[in-house]
Order: C-alpha cells, then structure tokens, then sequence
C-alpha cells in the first residue's frame, strides 16, 4: 500500500497540486488568475463529458441501468447520511449541516479526472460509462439537500401548506424553482450533460476532431489547474483553524466511508476493480463548484469556509494524495 501511495504521489498531476499548496503555505506571490482557472476548469468538464459521452454509445441501454440506478442510490442516501451525523453527532446547526450534506453527497470532477489518470498510469481498465455517471450523481444530492432544508427549516409551513392550502401549494413550496435551476442548470451540471449528449451523439464521426484538444492534451491541462487549485486549497486551510478538530477529522474520516460504501455498492453490480474504484472516488469526492453555486443562493446563512474549506483544504488534498490510491488497494482486496 506505501509503495502504491509513494508510486502515485510521484506524479506530476500531484506534485503540481502539491507545489500550488506549498506556494500558498509560503506566501509566495505565485497566481493563476481566475479567468484562467475557469477557462481550465470549462475546459475538463468538456472532455470529461465528451469522453464519457463516446463511451457511452458503446454500450446497450442494458448495461447501464443498474450503474446509473446505483449512482441514483448513491446519491441520495449519502447527503441523509452526511446530515444525521452532523446533526445528531458534531450537533451542527442546520444551515451549515445542509451545506456539508450537499457539498459532501455531490462530486468533484477534478478528484475524478485525476483518478481516471491514475487508473491510465496503472494500466487498470475500467467501464467506459463511467464518466457519465458523474453526471449522474451531480444532480441528486444537492437537490434533496435543499429539499430537506426547506422542509425542515419551517415544518410549520409545510404542514400548514398541505393541510390547509392543499397539496400542489405544498409541492411548489416544497420544489422551488431556484433549487430546481441551480440543481440542473448550474454551470458544471449543465456543460457537463451538453458535452455528454454531443460526445454520444457524434461518437461515430466526430472522434478525430475531438481528440486532439480534449483526450491527447487533457493529462497536461490537469496539471495546470491542479497547480491553481493547489493554490486554492492552501488558502483555505487558515479557514478551518476557527472551527476546530472535529470538522477536519470529519473531513478525512466521510471520504473513506463513502468511498468504501461506493466500493461495496460497485461489487454489487459487478463493476470491474478500474470502475469499482472510480466510483469509490466518486462518493468520498466532495463538490466545491456545483454545490457551492447552489448554496449560495439557496442557504446563504452557511458558512463557505466551512463547506468550502473542508472540500477544498481538506478532501481534496487528502483523495488526490492518499484517496485514490487507498480506494484502489482496496477495490483489488475486494475482487480477490
């Protein structure tokens, strides 16, 4: 496990996050400006869903119904279980519980970009679907994490609205439109399912256009933005010192929880060890550009610090350093 964890640390998708950190750490005057970092982050949800896309058109509607029903699973059970532990364990309030529940339940494509790497580094193939599940489970824990915040912020209200209003007033109380359009039409989800869509599409007569930009350059342009989120990340870090231990062991324990749940549910429907630790990955990640665009407008009495800097000082950097690794000896242990 050291030697894998060593192997994969050498990298120079990590060792340029790793100097983005440092550089922050020091206070050096490195800086990517952020137009860049959003053109770079525009530039992998494209081809993450264009390569998902392509992949997708290889497989039959069959073969995709119980990965795109165990990512819905997926999904929804682990914001519930992210809010009752904050809620009854660390005692959180609940603005901030329902912050953590959306950030923590929903993905980070960078983290999954930098595992698709890995899994190319080794060698391990994996299920080619695999990418469009990230769109998959994108969408659902942030609409259910807000969707119990509304309830449960004023129950009240809600019993008042169905009882006596009658029950489409509660519905439209209940689903309300901004939830709904940050949820589907936030940046990231909606590029992300566009490039899915014109990547299945075209599969057959677009795969020489699309390659060179987006599949041959894509290691190299993940190296830059993980250098900018390095950067990121280590400003985040003077962030968590105001709420003390609890939340950062918190934000290195739920990752491998979820990842391992991730893990177990991938065995279940028979997933190679490539796609087992994929999706692995994939639940212990934690959003830091879909959920955040959702919150902000939608539970703006949470603190970012807090759902921010435990996705970005703390499991970002633990997944991309030890993580992805970790979730891969253990999908290996698993298959036997």
């Amino acid at each position: 496990m050291f030697e894998l964890i060593l192997t994969y640390f050498l990298t120079p998708t990590v060792l340029f996050f790793a100097v983005g950190l440092l550089a922050s750490i020091l206070r050096s005057d490195l800086e990517i400006p952020k137009s860049i970092g959003d053109a770079l982050s525009l530039y992998l949800l494209i081809a993450i869903g264009l390569k998902g896309g392509i992949e997708l058109s290889k497989y039959p509607l069959s073969d995709l119904v119980q990965p795109i029903a165990a990512a819905l699973f997926l999904g929804t059970v682990i914001p519930v279980i992210v809010l009752i532990f904050l809620r009854k364990v660390l005692k959180l309030d609940l603005d901030n519980s329902i912050a953590l529940a959306a950030t923590y339940g929903s993905v980070s494509i960078v983290t999954f970009g930098a595992a698709l790497a890995f899994l190319e580094n080794m060698q391990t193939p994996f299920e080619g679907y695999m990418s469009g599940l990230v769109v998959v489970m994108e969408i659902p824990a942030i609409f259910i994490s807000l969707m119990i915040f509304r309830f449960l912020e004023k129950p009240a209200n809600f019993q008042v609205a169905r009882h006596q209003v009658g029950i489409s007033a509660f519905s439209s109380t209940l689903l309300n439109k901004e939830v709904i359009k940050e949820s589907l039409f936030g940046k990231s989800v909606y590029v992300l399912t566009a490039s899915l869509v014109i990547g299945f599409a075209t599969a057959s007569t677009s795969i020489d256009i699309i390659k060179p930009l987006f599949i041959d350059l894509y290691p190299s342009v993940l190296m830059i933005f993980l250098l900018h989120m390095g950067l990121i990340a280590g400003k985040q870090l003077s962030a968590l010192r105001e709420h003390g231990l609890p939340l950062v062991l918190f934000g290195i324990a739920l990752p491998l929880f979820n990842g391992a749940l991730g893990i177990i549910t991938a065995s279940f429907i028979g997933l190679s060890v490539g796609g087992a630790t994929l999706l692995g990955i994939l639940c212990a990640s934690a959003s830091y550009i879909a959920a955040p665009a959702a919150l902000r407008t939608s539970v703006p009495e949470a603190n970012p610090s807090i759902y921010l800097g435990l996705a970005l000082g703390i499991t970002f950097p633990f997944n991309l350093a030890v993580g992805i690794p970790i979730f891969y000896a253990l999908s290996q242990w698993l298959y036997g």
